[in-house]
């Protein structure tokens, strides 16, 4: 056995990530005090999304080593570590981090390359082999405790996510270092995916990319149903697939429903570029009742009103 009944299962992993864009320098970003928070962020997000919870894996410390980002990782459950491996193995933790860096730095790229090392072990060479990669990180023990730096961006990150809740009413005014304005909707003469029309209630329409307008009238619009439209979407978009919406519920939790809503499609929209298709949120709110809401986006003016 790996570890005794009353030993708490922990091990170590170190997480090498290096975007393949020659413009962007991770180090360089986390290096700047103004980016390193966005870059925290968008890691704690990421790695949530792997493991399933905000405490399934403890950033001990981050490495700058130039072309490298290097996040030294801790697991405290076996099964949160099979959790991150099988995310990291299926591509989604890169997806994640990519998607997340690009929302968090408001950057149109951030193409990554990942690697995974326990020791002088690679485990990139071993994904298949599940249980040897956690034999693996169970031997490389956790040398220090989370670094002093690592401390005071947790502590920065949970006041500043508790200012903006307590200031609902400024949009973002005060956190915008945290959380920096991004457009990731397509440019309006973009091409046209393939299905070019789709129908709706006997009627067939264009289908477009989803617009920064759609995107208001949904977040105000679909209330409490947000997480059953993000369940819909998520069949086919995989920055959806569990456990990230019920961590988006968990992050905004305390800025109401129209903010988790606003942020579920945010990642829809970001993860799937010009595939965000109004079609795809049309069948997802139709799957789910939401017809007003969905002729509401269509300009459909049918003979109740959309409230």
């Amino acid at each position: 056995k790996m570890a005794g009944s009353s030993t708490p299962w922990t091990g170590s992993a170190y997480l090498f990530l290096q975007s393949t864009c020659k413009a962007i320098a991770l180090p360089a970003l986390y290096e700047s005090s103004q980016k390193k928070p966005c870059v925290f962020k968008a890691l704690k997000l990421a790695l949530a999304d792997s493991t399933g919870s905000v405490n399934g894996v403890d950033m001990l410390k981050v490495h700058c080593s130039h072309p490298h980002l290097i996040v030294q990782l801790k697991f405290c459950k076996r099964e949160n570590c099979r959790r991150f491996l099988q995310s990291y193995r299926e591509g989604v933790l890169q997806k994640s981090l990519q998607s997340n860096l690009q929302l968090s730095l408001a950057t149109t790229t951030m193409p990554l390359e990942v690697e995974l090392k326990a020791g002088s072990e690679h485990l990139d060479k071993m994904l298949k082999d599940e249980d040897h990669c956690l034999e693996c990180i169970y031997r490389e023990k956790p040398d220090r405790l989370p670094d002093e730096e690592i401390t005071e961006l947790e502590e920065r990150l949970k006041s500043l996510m508790l200012h903006q809740s307590t200031n609902n009413n400024v949009a973002g005014k005060d956190y915008s270092s945290l959380k920096p304005p991004s457009r990731p909707y397509p440019p309006t003469g973009s091409s046209l995916p393939t299905q070019l029309t789709f129908n709706f209630q006997g009627q067939q329409f264009d289908n477009r990319t989803i617009t920064p307008d759609d995107h208001q009238k949904f977040a105000k619009s679909v209330s409490k149903k947000w997480k059953q439209v993000g369940r819909s979407l998520q069949k086919s978009c995989r920055a959806l697939r569990d456990p990230a919406i019920d961590n988006l519920a968990l992050e905004y939790d305390r800025e109401g429903l129209y903010e988790q809503a606003y942020q579920m499609l945010l990642r829809f929209i970001q993860s799937e570029g010009k595939k965000a298709t109004i079609a795809r949120l049309i069948a997802a709110l139709e799957e789910n009742g939401l017809i007003s809401l969905a002729e509401e986006l269509l300009g459909i003016h049918s003979s109740e009103d959309c409230s």
